[in-house]
């Protein structure tokens, strides 16, 4: 559900028979079921496998109960419940950055709470937890607004933010999880909370950044940013040019303004994906994309050595109103196994691309469908306005991989020496990479996430995929429950 509102938006609420599954008793299951306005799965219902099937199915849950939640309180009766059992808890909206498959537990489905307000007067978006982006676009475009979404409309709003954010506005405007302003959340004792700069700041802190970590985000509240169209779209070149458009595209990067966010990726696609353009399946090639939000003119004056540096195979690069963003990259419509990794590059100089080309680009043995490096700087490496957990500011570019099942991570391990050290969040998906959040950190975030986390979650009841482990709570520190 999409709603447009003129006046402030949704306040923070005020606070307030089954089959048996082994381990847990069929009473505690009937005791859940009467509590919730959502519905219940467990391994010997026909909704189970259906309620469990997300975005990307290189790994998939298989807990002991499925919460269909509708509501906070929904969500809070699952926590409670787990909490009772001794289970852990995960959350899944649209499951594309799963991490390590849940074997076990309880896992709560968030996408039926999926409404979305606008606001046009403060500018800004309300959403519960099971939104995704293209919802906002939509709601926010006939007021000249637009969200910090990422690169596919389809991904939920809420894990998206929470991870960090980095999207085709981040060099002009920087995260989205820097523009948070109110976050509704139900914490490891079942309650629902409602976390600000000023009440509950170091929980407000850590969410921003350390996504689902601390408890489940039910609702969201963030600014929107006055952007009607953009100069934006893809320049694909023959595999062949990869070399020549990679350094181009590297050395054209330190002279573009803020208000220019882009990145390469060179594809090799499969040639029965259906999402694909003829064109791509089954070939190697390079595609630019581009997200200008200045005028059309000066676009076209800036994309121009890049258009010159190659022969296109197609150009999309033109005005565009926002609703049309996800034309940039151009993301699989379709469910699809991958592994995503990634890490995060402190400089692309002529060296670190030419090791780049020799593990991905033509006459290489990479199997990966893409391996994009991504343009950060600008508003992406300031401090946020309200300070919080994303640990990659330090960076210059993201370099990142999807791979189709089974296949070993090797483009990465060529760009070591290139690294910062530290990992992107939202880029991480597959069993190999549950074990990574920590590298997403410099140690002193870490450290305090650690703090926040045991104060929060003492008993590690939300210890499924991209976990931060519990440090005991420090005398002196930051109290998260405090309201400041």
């Amino acid at each position: 559900m999409t709603v447009t509102v003129t006046g402030p938006l949704p306040g923070p609420p005020e606070h307030a028979g089954i089959a048996g599954t082994p381990g847990i008793a069929g009473s505690a299951l009937d005791g859940l079921v009467a509590r919730l306005k959502g519905e219940v799965f467990t391994p010997e219902d026909p909704g189970y496998a259906a309620e469990l099937a997300g975005f990307n199915r290189i790994a998939r849950h298989r807990p002991d109960v499925v919460v269909a939640a509708r509501s906070a309180e929904d969500v809070s009766a699952a926590v409670s419940f787990a909490a009772r059992e001794g289970l852990p808890v995960a959350v899944q909206a649209t499951g594309h950055g799963i991490g390590a498959p849940a074997p076990g537990g309880v896992l709560v489905a968030t996408r039926r709470m999926n409404a979305v307000a606008v606001d046009p007067l403060t500018r800004t978006a309300y959403v519960e937890a099971g939104a995704q982006w293209h919802q906002v676009i939509s709601a926010a475009a006939p007021h000249g607004l637009a969200p910090l979404n990422g690169s596919s409309p389809l991904v939920g709003v809420v894990g998206y933010t929470l991870g960090g954010g980095l999207g085709p506005l981040g060099r002009q405007f920087g995260f989205a999880a820097d523009h948070v302003t109110c976050i509704e959340v139900v914490t490891a004792d079942g309650s629902i909370r409602q976390v600000t700069r000023d009440q509950h700041a170091d929980l407000f802190w850590a969410l921003r950044g350390g996504r689902g970590n601390f408890g489940i985000v039910t609702k969201l509240w963030f600014g929107l940013m006055p952007v009607r169209r953009l100069y934006g779209g893809g320049l694909y070149f023959p595999g062949e040019q990869a070399a020549r458009v990679l350094h181009t595209w590297r050395r054209w990067t330190a002279t573009v303004p803020e208000e220019m966010t882009s990145s390469v990726s060179l594809l090799r696609l499969p040639d029965t994906a259906a999402d694909v353009p003829e064109f791509l399946r089954g070939a190697f090639a390079a595609h630019v994309r581009i997200a200008f939000t200045g005028p059309a003119a000066e676009g076209e004056r800036l994309v121009r050595p890049l258009r010159a540096c190659g022969t296109p195979l197609a150009d999309s690069v033109a005005e565009m109103p926002y609703t049309a963003v996800a034309d940039i990259h151009q993301d699989p419509t379709h469910p699809l196994p991958y592994h995503e990794r990634n890490l995060v590059l402190r400089e692309l100089g002529h060296d670190a691309a030419e090791a780049l080309l020799r593990a991905a680009g033509a006459g290489s043995s990479c199997g990966d469908l893409m391996v994009e490096v991504r343009h950060l700087g600008g508003a992406l490496s300031r401090p946020a306005e309200v300070p919080n957990a994303v640990g990659i500011r330090g960076g210059a570019y993201t370099l990142s991989t999807l791979s189709p099942p089974g296949s070993p991570d090797v483009v990465l391990g060529a760009m070591e020496p290139w690294s910062t050290g530290c990992r992107y969040l939202n880029f991480l998906a597959g069993a190999d990479t549950a074990g990574s959040a920590a590298e997403c950190f410099g140690p002193e975030t870490l450290s305090r996430l650690a703090r926040v986390r045991a104060a929060v979650d003492p008993d590690h009841l939300f210890r499924l995929d991209h976990t931060v482990t519990p440090r005991p709570w420090v005398s002196g520190s930051a109290d998260p429950w405090s309201p400041s």
